[in-house]
């Protein structure tokens, strides 16, 4: 394959060349540091054609049908509100490997058949909450090939909604009826994420009891909220199968979207996002070169050794590791003295 600079990818994304598309994504997701040098100068060019996408994270309890919901929710968009629809689905990697089945293209068929849609699986790779680090990034190239809507699905286990929910607009969440206990593993953290909760499945001999469990849900927000000047994020039903249900869902995202916009709080949103990203980006990097330093890991294998044989505490040997970072600091590329 031809090598491409980086000022010719930014221009083909421009254009909303798929394939470019997808070797950018591939760029900002690499660990290497020629790449990521890449994925800044490529980030920095396309970055007046990004911001302009609605950002809506989508997660939800497993067996809510994500992935399916997703994939009729993208086509409706699309056929019938003209939208381009782009969609990331951060995928669980393995720990020790960081091998991931990355099957989301294939529950949503539909969805990858349509020109106006570009579905990117994307390994979690180890990060914190199952969200990869470069989602956020591709997030931006996507904006900047001009998805107008761009959803990223989640895993839906541990702190992967935390993590989502810093990076979107409206975060909605999905859950499922007839589980046993209708709030069954819904966290009080996770319920005052969401900005709009949907009851899936509602189709059926399954439709009533996806009436109820939105009700009890409703009854729920209320009880985390008492004060009734704040918003609740509204419970609704909808199916998949059927479409029953997905554009009142889709007006009331949308709704919320305006809401923020009306009261001045998308871009202050936006910001706050912004910030945490940034502290996140320094975090990466400091382990990073933590991680790769020659000094430091000469100094971390001879602590581990010691530390086996109970030669020295976990907390004294921390000590000594963070010492030879400190002082192996300037001889990083981002350390170095002018």
């Amino acid at each position: 394959m031809r090598k491409v600079s980086v000022e010719e990818l930014a221009d083909r994304i421009a254009e909303g060349s798929r394939g470019h598309i997808a070797r950018a994504i591939t760029l900002v997701e690499s660990l290497k540091p020629e790449h990521r040098e890449q994925a800044h100068q490529l980030l920095q060019l396309i970055a007046p054609r990004t911001g302009r996408a609605f950002r809506v994270g989508i997660s939800g309890v497993p067996g809510a049908g994500k992935s399916t919901f997703v994939d009729a929710m993208g086509v409706k968009l699309i056929d019938e509100r003209n939208h381009k629809v782009a969609v990331l689905a951060v995928d669980p990697s393995s720990s020790k490997t960081g091998g991931s089945i990355l099957g989301d293209r294939t529950r949503m068929s539909e969805l990858a058949s349509r020109d106006n849609a570009f579905i990117r699986p994307s390994p979690s790779a180890g990060h914190l909450g199952g969200v990869a680090r470069a989602t956020r990034e591709s997030m931006l190239v996507l904006e900047a090939a001009g998805y107008d809507v761009v959803l990223v699905e989640t895993v839906g286990v541990g702190q992967s909604e935390v993590a989502v929910h810093g990076m979107v607009d409206t975060f909605l969440m999905l859950q499922v009826a007839r589980t046993g206990d209708q709030l069954q593993g819904i966290k009080r953290g996770i319920l005052e994420l969401a900005d709009v909760i949907a009851i899936t499945k509602a189709d059926g001999d399954n439709e009533q009891a996806a009436r109820v469990a939105a009700r009890e849900l409703a009854i729920a927000m209320k009880l985390i909220t008492s004060d009734n000047s704040k918003r609740r994020a509204p419970v609704l039903t909808c199916s998949s199968y059927t479409g029953a249900g997905l554009d009142e869902l889709w007006d009331t995202v949308e709704k919320h979207r305006r809401e923020l916009e009306e009261a001045g709080t998308l871009e202050a949103r936006r910001l706050e996002q912004q910030k945490d990203w940034l502290w996140n980006m320094v975090r990466d990097e400091l382990y990073e070169s933590l991680r790769t330093s020659p000094e430091v890991r000469s100094v971390a294998a001879d602590v581990e050794a010691r530390l086996a044989v109970e030669q020295l505490s976990a907390l004294e040997g921390s000590q000594e590791i963070l010492r030879a970072f400190a002082d192996a600091v300037d001889t990083l590329p981002w350390g170095r003295k002018a």
